[in-house]
């Protein structure tokens, strides 16, 4: 039964970790891209992106790395991880 729970307890820490890993490898985007963020972001989101000018905003407020992830999601569900 300790075999068990202790395999579980590694195997949630090892994906735990893989998740980290590949939420933290974005490249940096500066503040400058923040138009071509928007625009990629606008793409991936479709109808349910908001306006643009909050977007901007948001952008500006975002760290680099956030940036970054948000340029390397394809997914809708990758850019909500990225914020």
């Amino acid at each position: 039964m300790k075999a068990k729970k202790s395999m579980g307890v590694i195997i949630a820490l090892f994906v735990t970790f893989s998740f980290l890993q590949g939420c933290s490898s974005h490249d940096p985007v500066a503040v400058s891209e923040c138009p071509k963020v928007v625009k990629h972001a606008q793409k991936i989101l479709g109808a349910m992106a908001p306006k643009r000018s909050q977007m901007v905003d948001d952008c500006k407020k975002a760290s680099d790395s956030d940036r970054g992830c948000i340029m390397a999601a394809t997914t809708k569900g990758q850019v909500a991880q990225c914020m």
